[in-house]
């Protein structure tokens, strides 16, 4: 649960699922393998990654690129002065350092969105903001969730999980994203905000579309759906927001609630910071939590050793969403622009230069983690950035464990057979890393 600001021009059509070493599986003959480039071929790799011409075959397997990028180019020049930073300890540098970096959006927007309703949207919510509006969002959030708050909506997770697992047994095969990955934090942000569960069917389509927009360059083709799902979802909430002024909920349980009335010294929120957090509260929760579920699924198919071990030593459920998290991380891309003159890598950066984060470069980072391409699920420790750093670490990482630990675990130990019933679909993004759809057949 949590967002910071890139993009992607669209992708390749998906490409089959690359087999790993030592889980079982040959590599397609057909297909070179990109895990291991020659010297030669990664510098080229580095010296030729553009976002608007992404590499063949970059959406199914991005990390030999960003192998290439930390060992040739870590501070990766792109098109308009931008950069691209993808070493573990410049990541948690910028992370670490809000007043250098800032996370505010104004002008990146601007250029991007022009003005329109994602450009009022985007600018105004928790994530792309710095202190004093961050701050002041962030704690009344933060308020609402607890750990206490936290602890107390496992039960409700655990039965939401176990009735899809009911209806997916009753189906036998089924799409791990659209009949499970999907429906568990819609329904958990559903019920932190109050949406009424006869209300809800909408929120996952606008939040995708508005997700989407923020993929690299200015396509049309994503800006007026993601326009038309800020000004909808919007319409929607003051109607909510209304309701929940006559009848106000739980401000201990009750994240909208406690929004409204603000902290105890009556600190508040204006209408429109009010509901476009809304927004941000329900798009942060959704698609990078169903990521993980998804993604750490799709991992357990691909590595058999790692689902057996879980299997035999369900204690390491912690562990192993962890290093999902790590190595498949959610969210792959952040964005920062400088505020003053800086060094970074080595390398001066002048003040308002705009810098993309790549989380999921920096997760696989050999100076930051050992053997960092093999899949771990009892790796130790794992101080991995999928929820980023600092002040802007994700306010809803403790839910997103939660559903994510909670999922996995009972979906497989109800359905420890479970197999493809056909290829997974990757979702063409570069920002966000997941899937549209993964069709499994549950087994006995």
């Amino acid at each position: 649960m949590g967002l910071n600001s890139s993009g992607s021009p669209p992708g390749p059509a998906p490409s089959a699922p690359r087999s790993r070493p030592g889980e079982g599986g040959c590599a397609r003959p057909d297909v070179p393998d990109r895990r291991t480039p020659s010297p030669e071929g990664a510098a080229e790799l580095a010296r030729a990654f553009a976002l608007e011409s992404l590499p063949h075959g970059f959406h199914d397997d991005p990390y030999p690129v960003y192998a290439a990028l930390r060992t040739h180019d870590p501070l990766h020049r792109l098109s308009g002065g931008r950069l691209f930073v993808t070493r573990y300890a410049d990541v948690e540098r910028i992370y670490k350092d809000p007043k250098t970096f800032s996370s505010d959006k104004q002008v990146e927007f601007g250029a991007k969105f022009g003005p329109s309703p994602l450009f009022e949207h985007h600018t105004t919510s928790l994530v792309f903001n710095d202190p004093p509006l961050h701050t002041r969002v962030r704690r009344i959030i933060a308020g609402a969730l607890t750990p206490r708050a936290v602890t107390a909506m496992e039960d409700g997770v655990v039965a939401l999980v176990d009735g899809l697992l009911d209806a997916m047994d009753r189906k036998g095969r089924v799409d791990l994203i659209e009949d499970f990955a999907a429906a568990i934090p819609i329904e958990v942000i559903g019920n932190l905000l109050g949406v009424p569960r006869d209300e809800r069917g909408p929120l996952r389509a606008w939040s995708l579309a508005i997700l989407g927009a923020l993929e690299p360059g200015s396509d049309p083709a994503r800006l007026v759906p993601g326009n038309a799902a800020v000004v909808a979802f919007l319409a929607y909430l003051e109607r909510l927001v209304a309701d929940r002024r006559r009848h106000p909920g739980d401000p201990e349980r009750d994240i909208l609630t406690r929004l409204i009335v603000g902290e105890a010294d009556g600190e508040r929120l204006s209408e429109a910071e009010l509901l476009q957090n809304c927004i941000f509260i329900l798009n942060a929760g959704h698609e990078t939590t169903t990521n993980l579920i998804g993604n750490g699924l799709q991992l357990l198919i691909e590595h058999r050793a790692a689902r057996s071990r879980l299997l035999a030593e369900p204690d390491l459920i912690r562990t192993a969403v962890e290093e999902v998290l790590r190595y498949e991380s959610s969210n792959q891309l952040g964005n920062r622009v400088t505020t003053v003159a800086t060094e970074l890598a080595g390398e001066a950066v002048a003040a308002g230069t705009q810098i993309t984060i790549c989380i999921g470069a920096a997760n696989r980072d050999p100076e930051q983690f050992p053997d960092p391409d093999r899949f771990d699920i009892g790796r130790q420790p794992n101080r991995h950035l999928a929820f980023a750093s600092g002040i802007h670490q994700c306010v809803g990482m403790a839910v997103a464990r939660l559903e994510g630990r909670v999922a996995i675990a009972r979906f497989l130990s109800r359905f420890p057979g479970y197999e493809p019933d056909g290829p997974p679909r990757r979702s063409p993004r570069i920002r966000f890393r997941g899937f549209t759809a993964i069709p499994v057949a549950l087994g006995g």
